[in-house]
């Protein structure tokens, strides 16, 4: 079958592809679109969060489910899932500093251990330790939420952070209660919904961060079609790795429920990818994806698992064949079906690192070398994420006027003027005329301007410290400190020389030399002689 004849029903695109309107309209004013990518520094984030959330939730889970049955990996587990957070703090400290990166992890790791610490409670039918763990939680929500809250300046309600936190908490204990329960087909449902909501979480919380530094990232949008594409298709491609790797495990130590489970937990995710597909490429598309995906992949991790159980080298090397022209038949098929923009070569390479990885957590479990099969796990799980933005660049570069998004002009500048007098109470500023208290005057051949009335009128802050004899300006992003009785000052810490001393005068304002501070702030400065007027104009 020519993938060609299936790129054709995009018009009837629902999961991956945005939506497409169909029926005649009212003509609509033409808008500017931007070309759409996947690679944005806000779509890059967003896929960070997307791997460190997800990728907590599965291990916190296995951790548990683990440590309940005092597995023989069970610690393992337990350091994945700490480093998991240990891994999460360089993102916070390039965003909130160390000190904010600190107060992450005490917060993070802390309620790790909380989970830990209801495992154990339960397990000995503790009910008042249940308790302690459970109010720990609870805690933890309450904290959390409040750190997010503050470190996005509120661009992340506290109150939407804490019901996403809650949400998340709830899942991970349904989990494990079914689990413990031995309901382990409404476990991993609840696994996969648990899952899921970790993408929605980073979703949020990338666009709270970008929304609060837009210019750290360069102006872009977590939240764009494109970004949603990307990060569906790591959920899918992380969802199957971890199921995939925890499914294999489960059959190799014959719990047999469990596995079980986990193979209709692996149906859904493959039902799902399925349903992307066809929204990309329809129904063909889906079908011939489903043929390839389930044959000589899905269904050959039990064998390869049966292989290597039963030690069994030829029937390993009889799967491996198998995974083999998976890989190739798979890529040939993302080729054709992104019209080369995700190139076999390219397509083949990763799928097969991803064989050898899943092989590998298996191959190292079954050794007992269960710290390396966990890094491998994770090394293997955040391959994925590459994989989901190979995807969907490729699909994105193929159909980008379906991911486009509409920009917003700039807004005009608007021009500023701002009038003052030597020896004169009057400011002016635009159309608006104020009373100062003081008056801008001439000492020792220097113009001084009164700095609070200035910077108040252009809508800067001041603040005053008495004691420091200190005047501090806050502007937009920059911080201007001044001190009395000094020729020195600071811009966000640096140092510069005003070229002449600020001082005090009769009235007890503040003056700087005007050239100074208009040089600083980018002002045009326009001196009449004449009637020793001031006027400043810059476009804001």
């Amino acid at each position: 079958m020519k993938m060609k004849k299936f790129i054709a029903p995009v018009l009837s695109l629902t999961l991956l592809m945005p939506g497409i309107a169909g029926a005649a309209s009212a003509p609509q004013t033409p808008m500017t679109m931007m070309k759409a990518s996947v690679n944005t520094p806000a779509a890059d984030l967003r896929a960070n969060l997307d791997h460190l959330l997800s990728e907590h939730f599965a291990l916190a889970v296995t951790a548990m489910a683990k440590a309940y049955d005092g597995a023989k990996d069970a610690d393992a587990a337990y350091k994945a899932l700490d480093q998991n957070a240990l891994d999460m703090q360089p993102a916070i400290a390039s965003l909130y500093g160390d000190a904010g990166a600190k107060e992450f992890e005490r917060i993070f790791r802390a309620h790790n251990k909380y989970t830990d610490d209801l495992v154990k409670a339960t397990k000995m039918g503790n009910q008042a330790g249940i308790k302690q763990a459970q109010d720990n939680i609870n805690g933890f929500v309450e904290e959390f939420s409040t750190f997010l809250s503050t470190a996005t300046e509120g661009k992340l309600p506290k109150a939407a952070a804490k019901q996403a936190l809650k949400v998340h908490e709830d899942l991970v204990q349904k989990v494990f209660d079914e689990y413990v329960a031995g309901d382990y087909a409404d476990a991993y449902k609840a696994y996969r919904e648990g899952f899921k909501e970790m993408f929605d979480v980073s979703k949020a919380l990338s666009t709270a961060i970008t929304t609060q530094m837009p210019e750290k990232f360069e102006n872009t949008k977590a939240d764009t079609k494109a970004a949603d594409l990307r990060s569906a298709l790591n959920h899918l491609a992380s969802e199957h790795f971890a199921l995939s790797a925890l499914q294999m495990q489960e059959e190799f130590d014959g719990r047999t429920a469990a596995s079980n489970a986990l193979v209709t937990a692996e149906a859904g995710n493959t039902a799902d990818f399925k349903a992307a597909i066809a929204s990309v490429y329809g129904n063909d598309g889906a079908n011939a994806f489903e043929k390839i995906w389930v044959t000589n992949h899905v269904n050959a991790q039990s064998d390869y698992v049966k292989a290597v159980k039963n030690n069994d080298a030829t029937a390993r090397a009889a799967v491996e064949k198998r995974i083999d022209g998976f890989t190739t038949e798979f890529a040939t098929f993302l080729d054709s079906a992104t019209a080369g923009n995700l190139p076999k070569a390219a397509g083949q390479q990763a799928l097969t690192t991803h064989e050898n990885q899943v092989q590998n957590v298996l191959d190292q479990y079954a050794a007992g070398n269960y710290d390396a099969s966990y890094t491998t796990n994770r090394e293997g799980f955040k391959v994925m994420f590459g994989v989901g933005q190979a995807l969907g660049n490729a699909i994105v570069t193929q159909f980008n006027d379906k991911f486009q998004e509409p920009t917003t002009p700039a807004p005009a500048p608007v021009m500023t003027t701002v009038w003052m007098q030597l020896n004169s109470k009057m400011l002016k500023i635009n159309d608006k005329t104020t009373n100062m208290d003081t008056t801008p005057v001439l000492w020792k051949n220097t113009t001084y301007i009164p700095l609070r009335f200035l910077s108040e009128g252009i809508g800067a802050t001041v603040k005053w410290d008495k004691k420091a004899q200190q005047v501090t300006v806050m502007a937009g992003d920059d911080t201007l400190e001044f001190w009395v009785n000094n020729n020195v000052m600071e811009v966000n810490g640096v140092k510069k020389n005003v070229g002449a001393t600020v001082f005090v005068n009769k009235d007890g304002r503040t003056q700087v030399p005007l050239r100074f501070i208009a040089e600083l702030l980018n002002w045009d400065v326009k001196w009449a002689q004449k009637d020793g007027s001031i006027t400043l104009t810059k476009s804001m």
